[in-house]
């Protein structure tokens, strides 16, 4: 099956978007299956800078559509301004097809996010305070508006009418004040009427195309420590970012993956609260943050930083079945004069390689690192393996080896063009 799903390894902010452009190129469909805009990639084209938040990258592409997935919640007022946005930049319509089962997002949701997270006083989570959490705790709660409701002039004011009685009623209860339903219905309307267009049955014709032979690219938002089953709860986004993600939020049959392409920098970052094994409090923590650029293209928050830990990068691939890595920014390290891997924790005075699923056994584990070699080289001009420093090689052959998961593909840098291909059949069959 010609299926690609790119999926962020550790905590997110690996670089994903660059890979989902590139190999957007040759593909028919670019399906986002999770998250809402609380994520972000940026894209490099030429001496062109895109931010996206909510879009797949693959627009950028006249051949690719870019897709938003049944999984998704989305901000109409974000959506309407992103594309806005891509048209100004781009100078083209680019093709969008969203998901009639997709969730919206309101903004009673962001200000229930703002309020829970000031609730939560000394220990916030570090939402994004973008309402996804509240949009997906409405769509549980089965009280979600979705889109074939929101562009739908006949139900999308009773739809939201009744959601808002249900939201007023627990304002009253706390002594809020209440919110008003006519105004978010009279700004929201507008947006309907600019989103109409692109909505679909999504599922039914991503399957088709996939049936029919064409390449079909999915991407998920975050990474796999930020699944809210699977990562580091409760410091986690509220949808799926992992593999399986792919098949919960489009509708693909597990026996239509093709291949899992995993992504990790050449070091760890996190955003927000929650467990970092790894994290560097000290100048070269400091270093890697200004050298990496590593400022959230959503927020524009500081990343936290430390030194790439395997043990939670090879948890990773077996929770997401990788058939290959790529390793990104490894360009970013160069100039340190050592380099350092996580091969091992001190968990309750006992050494392990094993991941703990308690998030206080991580909180407390202590890093067991292996110290490498670094390298002064600059990579970007880097065309092949055999090119790098061999000390660069030597860190990649360790990150493959313990985690016994292929190198597919290495970024040296944020152009299309500085990408070393290692097994690219293992990226496209």
């Amino acid at each position: 099956m010609p299926t690609l799903i790119i999926v962020g390894a550790l905590w997110g902010d690996e670089a994903k978007g660059k890979l989902v452009d590139v190999f957007g190129e040759s593909a028919r469909f670019n399906v986002r299956y999770s998250g809402g805009n609380n994520a972000g990639h940026t894209v490099k084209v030429g001496s062109e800078t895109y931010k996206f938040h909510l879009i797949p990258s693959g627009i950028l592409h006249e051949s690719c559509t870019a897709v938003l997935g049944a999984g998704m919640v989305i901000c109409p007022a974000a959506l309407v301004e992103e594309l806005k946005t891509f048209r100004e930049k781009s100078g083209r319509e680019g093709k969008l097809l969203i998901s009639g089962a997709a969730h919206v997002v309101f903004p009673y949701h962001r200000s229930q996010d703002a309020a829970e997270e000031e609730m939560r006083g000394d220990n916030p989570l570090g939402t994004t305070k973008r309402g996804i959490g509240p949009a997906y705790q409405d769509k549980v709660s089965r009280i979600g508006i979705r889109m074939w409701e929101f562009v739908d002039p006949n139900r999308l004011t009773s739809r939201v009418k009744e959601v808002v009685s249900l939201k007023n009623r627990t304002l009253q209860a706390f002594g809020e004040k209440p919110i008003d339903a006519d105004a978010i219905i009279a700004e929201y309307c507008a947006y309907a009427d600019l989103i109409r267009p692109f909505v679909g049955e999504a599922e039914l014709i991503v399957n088709e195309a996939i049936r029919r032979g064409e390449k079909v690219l999915f991407e998920g938002a975050q990474g796999t420590l930020l699944d809210i089953d699977m990562g580091t709860y409760p410091y986690v986004t509220g949808s799926h970012p992992t593999s399986g993600g792919a098949c919960v939020g489009t509708g693909l049959p597990p026996t239509m993956i093709d291949n899992v392409l995993g992504v990790c920098a050449a070091y760890a970052t996190r955003v927000g609260a929650g467990p970092f094994p790894t994290e560097l409090h000290n100048e070269i923590g400091e270093r890697i943050r200004i050298q990496g650029n590593e400022f959230g293209t959503t927020t524009g928050r500081a990343r936290r930083t430390g030194w790439l830990d395997l043990v939670a990068l090879r948890h990773a691939s077996r929770i997401n079945g990788f058939t290959s890595l790529a390793i990104t920014r490894l360009d970013v390290l160069s100039g340190f004069e050592e380099v350092g891997l996580c091969t091992s924790y001190e968990v309750d005075g006992h050494q392990t390689d094993a991941f703990p699923s308690d998030t206080m056994k991580l909180e407390a584990a202590k890093p067991l690192l292996e110290m490498q070699p670094g390298w002064n080289e600059n990579l970007s001009n880097c065309k092949t393996y055999e090119e790098l420093p061999k000390e660069a090689q030597r860190f990649v052959d360790r990150i493959e080896m313990f985690t016994e998961t292929p190198v597919s593909l290495i970024s040296v840098g944020p152009e299309r063009t500085e990408t070393i291909y290692l097994k690219p059949s293992l990226i496209w069959n």
